[in-house]
């Protein structure tokens, strides 16, 4: 007879739980209380009709990289991948901009003073991208295959991103820069392991660029329920899990939701000291999201940003930083460090022929319910005058809404969790995904190896979950 399991969720790290299950041969169902699947990799029509937005995320390195995506050629499932020229660019207020390259030494070459450093930096980590992916991607703690690569890597990740550009960079260009792709940690600069972001962005930008999804990100999800149904899974939508109550006769339960829905879903049925660690799980700062639909590209003043899907705006370090630790300090954006992607530059199936798309956020503080549209644009045009009569439509999202769109973004926190050091090592899961309920897991990106758009979280519950069947822990 076979095994059943309910997976609670569906995005890439539910969907990644239910096909290592189904491809053991058991009987999946995921359930997904929206009517569209895919979570934080969904797409829609948020402004016009014909305009493409992605929902939540938008651009796809460690998507690219997942060592178990890449086993399920999703490219068989519809996935196709887009790369703009240069990974990013970053515009300075002299009217240039630098630009992330593929390789490493066009990236440097527009450094003044800092091209050793930044080679010392990224180097080895580039060179041997697959191999430190599967390192990192893996649960904590555990004993590591390539000792010394992950040693090389953890000494610069453990640090401050603040440390490593005081110690490595000189020139306010490559300051600049590194403090941009530190700054995706979601993490003050000055704080342990944002190095640790801007070392995986950085590295994955020469070893693999920084991909988009041709058609939208929802593609990710379609691949992945493609693959799924191909192994006899499915999936329900509109079917909400109210509790885990609802759920009898199943071996074992799997839930890609983070710890506070997880507290509402057992019903008073963990354990005190269990339910007391999934109380204290921090949250970290929210976003404030912004589509545009635009009748034409977007005006740089710098040529290198239309070769870029990316756009990093926030002027020099010292401004990201403050920009940063005013998320977290509870203080409204004022000059906020904003994350722009313009795919339809190089994705043309994004938009009405002749027209664009633009998606953009900032970290603003948890929970916070006002508008960070005037700061955004304000921002944009720093950098692109002319910017606001390009606009055609406009739609935004703020915490609120952001958690209203998908419960797993608390506050509006899209990474399932502050990635505190705390928290990082000491997660409420040390049980390895295992809670102290029978055959239920968690499998949400606020477990290892964390966030971003890889499945690995849901990948490894699924084998805990399998390991467990065989010790007949059911």
């Amino acid at each position: 007879m076979k095994r059943a399991a309910t997976v609670i969720g569906s995005g890439p790290n539910g969907l990644s739980a239910a096909i290592v299950l189904a491809q053991a041969g058991w009987d999946v169902v995921v359930r997904e209380a929206s009517l569209s699947i895919g979570g934080g990799i969904r797409s829609a029509e948020l402004t016009l009709p014909g305009f493409v937005h992605d929902v939540c995320s938008a651009v796809h390195p460690m998507a690219f990289s997942s060592p178990f995506f890449s086993k399920l050629q999703l490219q068989t499932h519809g996935l196709n991948w887009v790369w703009s020229p240069a990974a990013l660019a970053h515009p300075l207020d002299d009217g240039t901009a630098i630009t992330l390259e593929r390789r490493l030494d066009e990236t440097t070459r527009q450094f003044l003073q800092d091209s050793t450093s930044y080679k010392a930096l990224f180097k080895s980590l580039v060179k041997k991208w697959r191999t430190l992916v599967q390192e990192i991607l893996r649960p904590q703690p555990y004993v590591p295959k390539h000792p010394f690569l992950l040693a090389h890597f953890g000494l610069g990740a453990i640090q401050p991103a603040t440390r490593i550009a005081n110690n490595h960079f000189r020139d306010l260009r490559a300051r600049a820069l590194w403090a941009g792709v530190a700054a995706h940690s979601i993490l003050k600069l000055e704080a342990p392991l944002s190095s640790a972001f801007g070392l995986i962005m950085g590295a994955s930008a020469h070893a693999v660029g920084w991909p988009i999804p041709r058609g939208g990100t929802q593609n990710i999800a379609n691949a992945l329920s493609s693959v799924l149904n191909s192994l006899g899974g499915r999936i329900v939508t509109g079917s909400r899990v109210g509790s885990l109550d609802e759920l009898g006769g199943q071996d074992a339960t799997l839930c890609d939701v983070t710890p506070r829905q997880l507290l509402a879903l057992a019903r008073g049925r963990l354990p005190n000291g269990f339910r007391r660690s999934l109380e204290r799980y921090q949250y970290g700062p929210g976003v404030f999201k912004v589509d545009w639909a635009l009748r034409e590209p977007i005006p740089w003043k710098a040529k290198e940003c239309r070769r870029a899907a990316t756009i990093h705006l926030g002027g020099s370090l010292e401004e990201i930083a403050r920009s940063e630790c005013d998320a977290w300090e509870g203080r409204p954006p004022h000059r906020p460090f904003v994350l722009l992607c313009q795919p339809s530059l190089f994705d043309p199936s994004r938009a009405p022929a002749g027209h664009h798309t633009a998606w953009a956020y900032c970290h603003v503080p948890n929970g916070w319910p006002d508008c960070a549209l005037p700061d955004i644009e304000a921002q944009v045009e720093r950098f692109a005058p002319g910017f606001r009569d390009c606009v055609l439509a406009t739609a935004t999202r703020n915490t609120k809404q952001m958690e209203e769109s998908n419960e797993n973004l608390i506050g509006g926190d899209i990474a399932g969790g502050a990635p505190t050091f705390r928290q990082f090592f000491f997660r409420p899961t040390w049980r390895q995904y295992r809670t102290p309920l029978k055959g239920v897991y968690l499998c949400s990106s606020s477990t290892p190896p964390g966030a971003s758009v890889h499945g690995m979280c849901g990948y490894w519950a699924a084998k805990w979950v399998l390991a467990d069947s065989k010790k007949s822990r059911f």
